[in-house]
């Protein structure tokens, strides 16, 4: 499946009700996200799935991908594009194997190793970091920007940067090569994520013809 992973938005509900949670995600879809991650750390399988079909609903309507976060038994249960998994989740051979051939399958990588090991097993994109350190509850361990070019340069596959990444600072990632940047709180705990969408992608922009 062809997709854009110049603006990678990764959700976080934890701090919202459900109707302001959903009104985020389709403001931050109406700014130009590109691909959307549900990321459901908390909730139990079956809320996991009842969120994620009302998010799909959202992101269909603006053609944007949807990538699951972790559980590829949820992607498939809401027919998502994709599903994303980390170094201590499913293998990406076997969420490759479960998914089929024509859904997305992400990998997280900190190393070299780690990211041609995912993109031997068939995914399709890497999210690498933490660049900065991050406010989201997920453990983060730094990458340097020097290891994010080296992976950049190893595979062939799109590789995004990831972590406390914000319209003000990734100038950092200049001449790295990276396919796009992913974001959580930029978007998220934007005033107005549909502003906040679109000045990141009018920075990456930028970024990519510096």
């Amino acid at each position: 499946m062809k997709f854009d992973s110049s603006l990678y938005f990764i959700t976080d509900s934890t701090q919202y009700g459900e109707e302001d949670f959903l009104n985020r995600v389709e403001s931050a879809c109406k700014g130009g996200v590109t691909l959307i991650q549900l990321r459901e750390k908390e909730r139990t399988t079956r809320e996991y799935i009842a969120v994620a079909e009302k998010v799909h609903a959202i992101t269909q309507r603006y053609n944007i991908p949807l990538i699951i976060d972790d559980r590829v038994d949820v992607a498939l249960a809401v027919n998502a594009e994709g599903v994303h998994v980390g170094q201590s989740d499913m293998p990406v051979k076997i969420a490759r194997k479960l998914m089929g051939d024509d859904k997305i399958v992400g990998a997280t990588a900190k190393t070299v190793p780690q990211a041609i090991e995912a993109y031997e097993q068939g995914a399709d994109y890497l999210g690498v970091g933490a660049i900065y350190p991050t406010t989201t509850k997920v453990k983060t361990v730094l990458t340097s920007v020097e290891t994010l070019n080296k992976i950049v340069e190893a595979v062939p596959i799109n590789v995004n940067a990831i972590g406390g990444l914000n319209k003000d600072n990734i100038h950092i990632l200049k001449g790295s090569g990276i396919d796009g940047i992913c974001v959580v709180s930029a978007i998220m705990k934007a005033d107005n994520p549909c502003v906040a969408a679109r000045e990141l992608r009018e920075a990456f922009d930028e970024l990519q013809q510096s």
